[in-house]
């Protein structure tokens, strides 16, 4: 893996957080709140903004699928968890170790470590 792959997995990563914590928090509150208080302005400004986190979400693993060549399923895996209330914050955890490992194999490449 390369350090671009590795910044592709980054940034995927810094989507995922938000995007995992904007469906149950945003959309939820909203239609709670809407349901308790009979008041309907929340929901669409809220909904919008989990829109926007989630396309950008899947904008970024389609970056990240192509650059690190991830076969179907395991990209198919990532936008399961990004349906899941709360399941980007489980492929941070995942995508972390992985980015982890390529900055390590980059920088032992460079280095000289190993040839590949």
């Amino acid at each position: 893996m390369d350090i671009k792959t590795a910044a592709a997995l980054h940034r995927l990563r810094l989507a995922s957080i938000p995007e995992a914590i904007s469906f149950p928090a945003l959309l939820i509150f909203g239609t709670g709140f809407r349901l308790a208080f009979d008041y309907d302005a929340l929901v669409m400004p809220l909904g919008l903004i989990h829109g926007i986190l989630f396309i950008a979400y899947v904008v970024l693993l389609l970056d990240a699928w192509n650059r690190a060549k991830w076969p179907f399923k395991r990209a198919a895996y990532f936008f399961l968890l990004a349906i899941v209330p709360f399941g980007g914050l489980y492929g941070d955890r995942v995508l972390r170790r992985e980015e982890e490992a390529g900055v390590i194999a980059a920088r032992a490449r460079k280095e000289g470590v190993i040839n590949a």
